[in-house]
């Protein structure tokens, strides 16, 4: 019973039946008719014009969107918890050639107005100190909650009033947007790039920056090719894409997870850290329980010398989600 990472779930049959169906000849790179259509796509869901390009991974949809708004001497301003601090291997840096990321705080790794005004408050407008230029926001959090419409326009209007740009880490947007109940337009609010997560929600290698400014996504084409991610055979990531929002299964998927953690939830009772919001919990939990639980064949990470990280998936079965949370109960 498996809990360690969205990453590892299956690949949904609908997207293997697009990857089928592309399987034919087309022009190379980003000029077949499947590319070629995602930004009509992608307007339709946003209800506004955008320029969309795929990637293969979430690491270069990150950094790529962050590349084309930071100088190698600016920064990127991001919480502490961020993916892009933590978990990309200085990434960043090599894809902006040594932009720099400046860090601050927020319960459930979420950034507030009142800690973004007050770290850039305290950043001096010299050439002795490295200008933030953008800010990076994660829509679920890296700790499984969500930023309301409301949080996103207060920290937005700081970012106007100092001409910087914003970012979103949509790895798990999907399941905020079924969390929120919102608009996906409304759980992004006002960003210049939003990095859509599609493989940890049934997709199986492609993922996409949503451009709301189209002189970006003109500069990323020039920097996704220079940094080896333009693949030849473009129309099998698109097709993918296609395959998600299509139908809306971008969203059923997120809702199967995100319910399959809430079932979770319930049988964890004060052992929650974090509010689950999206499809991530994390426990309080010793390493004896711990060691209980993977006796009994549950699979998820150790957070910490006393907690523990359980994810969800669209493919998570109802059976399993319910013998953790008794299992939990349990304990």
């Amino acid at each position: 019973m498996h809990f360690l990472s969205d990453n590892a779930a299956a690949v949904h049959p609908q997207v293997w039946r697009a990857l089928h169906d592309a399987n034919a000849a087309d022009t190379p790179y980003d000029t077949d008719r499947l590319s070629r259509a995602l930004d009509d796509s992608f307007s339709a869901l946003f209800g506004r014009d955008v320029a969309v390009l795929w990637m293969a991974t979430g690491t270069a949809a990150n950094c790529l969107a962050l590349a084309s708004m930071v100088a190698p001497h600016g920064a990127v301003f991001c919480h502490h918890e961020a993916h892009i601090e933590n978990d990309e291997g200085g990434a960043p840096g090599f894809f902006t050639h040594g932009a720099k990321l400046v860090l601050a705080g927020g319960a459930d790794a979420r950034l507030t107005a009142e800690s973004v005004a007050a770290r850039l408050d305290a950043i001096r407008d010299d050439v002795h100190q490295v200008p933030v230029q953008a800010i990076s926001l994660t829509q679920a959090s890296e700790l499984g909650c969500c930023y309301r419409p409301d949080d996103l326009a207060a920290i937005a209007e700081i970012a106007r009033a100092r001409s910087l740009r914003l970012h979103m880490d949509g790895a798990r947007f999907a399941n905020a947007v079924a969390f929120l109940g919102c608009t996906p337009a409304e759980a992004c609010g006002p960003v210049d790039a939003l990095s859509f997560g599609c493989v940890k929600n049934g997709a199986m290698n492609a993922e996409a920056v949503v451009f709301f400014d189209p002189t970006l996504a003109d500069v990323a084409r020039r920097q996704r090719k220079r940094a080896g991610q333009l693949q030849s055979k473009g129309r099998f990531l698109a097709a993918q894409l296609h395959a998600m929002i299509s139908d809306g299964l971008w969203l059923a998927n997120a809702r199967a997870a995100n319910a399959a953690a809430a079932e979770i939830a319930g049988g964890a009772g004060a052992r929650l850290l974090h509010p689950v919001e999206a499809n991530e919990i994390f426990l309080r939990c010793t390493a004896d329980e711990r060691a209980a639980l993977r006796t009994q064949g549950f699979g998820f990470y150790d957070w910490g010398p006393d907690a523990a990280r359980f994810v969800t998936a669209w493919d998570t079965r109802d059976e399993h989600a319910l013998a953790l949370a008794r299992a939990l109960q349990a304990l």
